[in-house]
C-alpha cells in the first residue's frame, strides 16, 4: 500500500502528527552550478519576514529525497526491529502490532507491502536473506517465518522453540555456501536453522545456555554463535565441534543485542545497564577481557526494552550506534569512544538502529510506532 508523501519546511517545525511518508526537509534553493547538492536550512529567525533568516548551507551526503525521511502511518505499536536490505535500496521494519512494512529507500520514498497475517504476536526481530528473496522473521508466537518478499507469500515456517524467541541472525558458512539462521529464545537455547525454502524442517543444531537468550551473533566466517544471555554474559559456541568455546564478560546486566563489526574483528553490545560494550573477538586479542571499547552515553530506561545497535559500513565501522530511552539515537566514533551524534526525532525510546550498506545513512526505529530515515552530515559534531 502507497503512502502519501509530501513536503515542508524543516524550520521553523510544523507542531501536529506526521503523515504517512512524510518528509522533512526544507526548500531547495536553485543551484548555482549543474550537478550541485546543497540545501539552505533555516537555523533562526526574526519576525515573520523570510528574509530575515539566517541560513546555512548544507552539503548532502546521500541519494534520500530529503535530509531526515519519516516513514509513519504504518504500525499502530512500537517498531521492535528495521533493516536496510543488503542492497540498501528497500527497508524493512517488524512491529508489536504483529506486521511487517516494507518501504522503498530512495524516491519515491513508498509503503509498498504491509504483511499483517504472518505472525499471531509480536514480531520482535527480522532479516533480509544474504541470498534469497525471502525475509526471515521470529516473533513471541515461537516461530520462525520465511517471507518470499516478492509475492508478500510465506514460504516456509518453523515452530522453532518453546519459548518466546527474541533475536535471529544470519550468515553464509564457509564450507558449502549454504545460509544459516540462528535464533535465541527465552526457553534458554540457540537453535540453527537451513536457509531458503528448500532446507531442512528441523534444526541442524542446538546450543543449550541454560537461561533466556536475548540476542544473537554470527562470526565473520559463520562458523561460531555469540549467544547473549540474561545471566550477563556473551556465549561463544562452535558450530563445527557444537560446544561452548569460551565466555565474554564485563557487563553488569542483560546485553540487549548484538553486532559484529564489518572487519569481523570486533562484536558490540548495548545492555540494560545502559553501559554498551565492544569486544574484540579476533583470536589473538591484546587485551585479556577482550574489552575493546566502554561507551556510555545512550540511556536503556527502565522498560527492559531489547535495545538493537549497530556498525556503520560506509566508512568500514568506524562509528557505531545505539537508540536510549532519551528518545535518540547516539553514535559513538569506535577509535576514541567519543560521542559524534545525538540524533533527535522520535517521540519514544529509540529501539532500533541499522546503518545503510554504502551511504552515510541511518535508519531508526521507535516506541512512538514510527522510523527515520537520515543522512550524516560531513562536519557535524554535539
Amino acid at each position: 500500500m502507497a503512502s502519501s508523501v509530501s513536503k515542508r519546511k524543516a524550520s521553523p517545525p510544523p507542531t501536529g502528527s506526521t503523515t504517512n511518508g512524510a518528509l522533512i526537509t526544507s526548500k531547495r534553493p536553485r543551484p548555482s552550478s549543474p550537478g550541485s547538492n546543497t540545501q539552505q536550512i533555516a537555523i533562526s529567525s526574526t519576525g515573520a519576514n523570510d528574509n530575515k533568516a539566517l541560513l546555512r548551507t548544507v552539503p548532502r551526503t546521500s541519494g534520500l529525497e530529503a535530509p531526515i525521511v519519516s516513514l509513519a502511518g504504518t504500525h499502530s505499536m512500537e517498531i521492535m526491529s528495521c533493516r536496510f536490505d543488503p542492497t540498501g535500496a528497500n527497508i524493512a521494519a517488524s512491529s508489536a502490532d504483529r506486521s511487517i512494512s516494507l518501504w522503498k529507500t530512495y524516491p519515491p520514498t513508498t509503503n509498498y507491502g504491509h504483511l499483517i497475517s504472518l505472525h499471531k504476536a509480536p514480531i520482535t526481530d527480522l532479516q533480509w536473506s544474504l541470498v534469497h528473496p525471502l525475509l526471515y522473521t521470529i516473533s513471541a508466537d515461537k516461530t520462525l517465518i520465511y517471507t518470499d518478499v516478492t509475492t508478500g507469500e510465506r514460504a516456509r515456517k518453523h515452530r522453532a522453540h518453546a519459548g518466546v524467541i527474541n533475536s535471529l541472525d544470519r550468515t553464509i558458512s564457509g564450507g558449502g555456501g549454504h545460509e544459516l539462521i540462528a535464533t535465541g529464545s527465552d526457553d534458554g537455547t540457540v537453535k540453527i536453522w537451513e536457509g531458503g525454502d528448500e532446507g531442512s524442517k528441523n534444526s541442524v543444531a542446538t546450543f543449550q545456555v541454560g537461561c533466556p537468550v536475548t540476542a544473537v551473533c554470527w562470526s565473520a566466517d559463520g562458523g561460531v554463535v555469540y549467544a547473549g544471555a540474561v545471566d550477563n554474559e556473551i556465549h561463544v559456541f562452535d558450530l563445527r565441534t557444537q560446544t561452548q568455546q569460551t565466555t565474554l564478560f564485563g557487563h553488569v546486566d542483560t546485553p540487549t543485542s548484538l553486532s559484529l563489526s564489518p572487519s569481523g574483528h570486533y562484536l558490540l553490545s548495548p545492555s540494560l545497564s545502559s553501559t554498551t560494550i565492544i569486544h574484540d573477538v579476533r583470536p589473538f586479542s591484546p587485551t585479556p577481557n577482550r574489552i575493546h571499547r566502554i561507551l556510555q552515553g545512550a540511556p536503556a530506561g527502565f522498560e527492559n526494552t531489547l535495545l538493537r545497535g549497530a556498525w556503520s559500513k560506509d566508512d568500514g565501522g568506524q562509528r557505531v550506534g545505539v537508540g536510549g530511552a532519551d528518545r535518540t539515537v547516539t553514535i559513538w566514533e569506535v577509535d576514541s569512544g567519543k560521542i559524534l551524534y545525538k540524533l533527535p526525532g522520535h517521540k519514544g525510546t529509540v529501539t532500533c538502529v541499522d546503518f545503510h550498506p554504502k551511504e552515510p545513512i541511518v535508519l531508526t526505529g521507535s516506541k512512538d510506532g514510527t522510523m527515520l530515515v537520515g543522512e550524516l552530515e560531513p562536519g557535524i559534531r554535539i
